[in-house]
């Protein structure tokens, strides 16, 4: 990151999405706001429709925060911490709350306990066994910044907070990064974000792309310990903004992101749409590339006449030793101003799960298929086997656009993307870096801003829609 003023763009690992991501430029004004969210919607998978759930007393508007899914009572969603923007993007509030959604009945709940974790952006949290594990995260404010690498628990039966001490060297302070559980009932943490400060009003950014194994120790849920892990395979090259979710096999799914290079005032970086898989039974890493459809010739030879399904419309040569092929997509901005997106799609080939060594030969793959734009902090959901992909951020020059388009692909075939929801040039914003003299709005039951980092915050009743 580098010095402090106009120019100035905050770290995409760290998640500030507050400054980056909500910001919409107002075609009247051209001020620069930014808008936070505390809506609740629902896609529909066999409607394909997205639908907005209104319940009452929900949290305050919040972004980097996390949401945990757990069986529970008819099934429950848990969202802890994140962060607040006032209008301006100026001042920053860190959430330490905690919520549940009870999804059989529909009601938001505040859950109030102590010893928890302090106000923080960009942390990660799962659910293991009957508790949530949370772990690292930022916190800012304007005199300074803190990054984390802590441990805490909250037990699902108790309603009760427990900060762990695992023994071992474990990772060093970050936000942004991978965590999942493993078959064997371990936690990974991979890569992430941090920076720190070199000099006066001067910043640098670290990529982070070490793993480490936390899990209990002897067997015992009481006392943890990390072991740094050196997985095998091809690993994703390092960015951060990436996403993470479960895959049927139990390995873990890993999209997108972005590389960042800093300069003294600027942040400019390279947009990522591949897929990586780590098998954490193997310790090993896989790219995800798509087979693409079946040509017709296969098909045929099996008896089957139908088409080839979603076939690219666009001119491609044959497989083998095919060159990748680039598709131009164009989004119109608010003002008229076309942003081109330029999306390279690699030759197909083998699907990113694990292969027997005498596999010879592949199956006939058709031409590739676009898929989701590069992004980053996308939003990722597996159902049925199914990859779910929505919206993200990526960046055109000085150009910053917020996505809405779904994404959704086969986990067990690996043959093509789907469009769900294609990216609509009337929805789609894009940021500019301006001045605004707007007031900051006050936000009650958060950290940050001007406040001390270990002032406690404020109770929430509930927040504007």
């Amino acid at each position: 990151m580098g010095k402090k003023g106009k120019k100035e763009k905050k770290g995409r690992g760290a998640e500030k999405t507050a400054a980056k991501m909500e910001k919409k430029v107002s075609k009247r004004s051209r001020k620069e706001e930014t808008f936070l969210y505390n809506e609740l919607y629902v896609y529909n998978i066999r409607k394909d429709a997205w639908t907005k759930v209104d319940i009452p007393s929900p949290p305050p508007r919040r972004c980097a925060h996390q949401a945990v899914v757990v069986p529970q009572g008819g099934g429950q969603l848990w969202v802890f911490g994140g962060e607040f923007a006032s209008p301006n993007g100026e001042q920053f509030y860190h959430y330490k709350d905690l919520w549940v959604l009870h999804l059989a009945t529909k009601t938001w709940e505040q859950v109030k306990s102590t010893g928890g974790p302090s106000g923080r952006s960009g942390h990660r949290m799962v659910a293991w066994k009957r508790q949530l594990i949370l772990f690292g995260g930022f916190h800012e404010s304007t005199r300074d910044y803190i990054y984390y690498n802590d441990v805490y628990a909250f037990n699902l039966d108790t309603f009760t907070w427990s900060k762990l001490s695992p023994s071992g060297t474990g990772p060093t302070p970050r936000s942004g990064c991978q965590m999942s559980v493993t078959p064997q009932g371990g936690i990974i943490i991979y890569g992430g974000y941090s920076k720190q400060r070199v000099k006066k009003d001067v910043d640098k950014g670290t990529r982070h792309s070490d793993m480490f194994l936390l899990k209990p120790e002897d067997g015992r849920e009481d006392k943890w310990v990390w072991t740094r892990m050196n997985p095998s395979g091809v690993r994703p090259t390092p960015r951060s903004g990436f996403s993470v979710a479960m895959a049927p096999n139990h390995q873990t799914l890993f999209f997108g992101g972005v590389c960042d290079e800093e300069e003294e005032e600027s942040l400019a970086g390279e947009f990522f749409n591949d897929l990586y898989f780590y098998d954490a039974t193997r310790n090993r890493w896989f790219e995800g590339q798509l087979k693409g459809p079946k040509s017709e010739k296969k098909k045929r030879r099996r008896g089957r006449r139908e088409e080839p399904e979603g076939g690219s419309k666009l001119a491609c040569g044959g497989t083998g030793t095919q060159a990748p092929v680039e598709v131009v997509k164009e989004v119109v901005a608010e003002d008229g101003t076309v942003v081109t997106i330029k999306q390279v799609l690699a030759t197909p080939g083998l699907a990113g799960q694990p292969q027997s060594e005498d596999e010879d030969s592949l199956e006939e793959a058709g031409s590739p298929t676009p898929g989701p734009c590069p992004r980053s902090n996308a939003m990722l959901a597996v159902k049925h086997g199914v990859l779910y992909v929505y919206g993200g951020m990526f960046e055109a020059g000085d150009r910053q656009v917020t996505l809405s388009d779904l994404h959704c692909l086969d986990l067990h075939r690996m043959e093509a993307w789907k469009a769900l929801v294609e990216m609509d040039p009337e929805t789609q914003e894009w940021l500019e870096e301006t001045d605004s003299e707007e007031d900051s709005e006050e936000v009650e039951g958060a950290e940050g801003g001007d406040e001390d980092e270990d002032e406690d915050s404020g109770e929430e009743s509930g927040a504007e829609g």
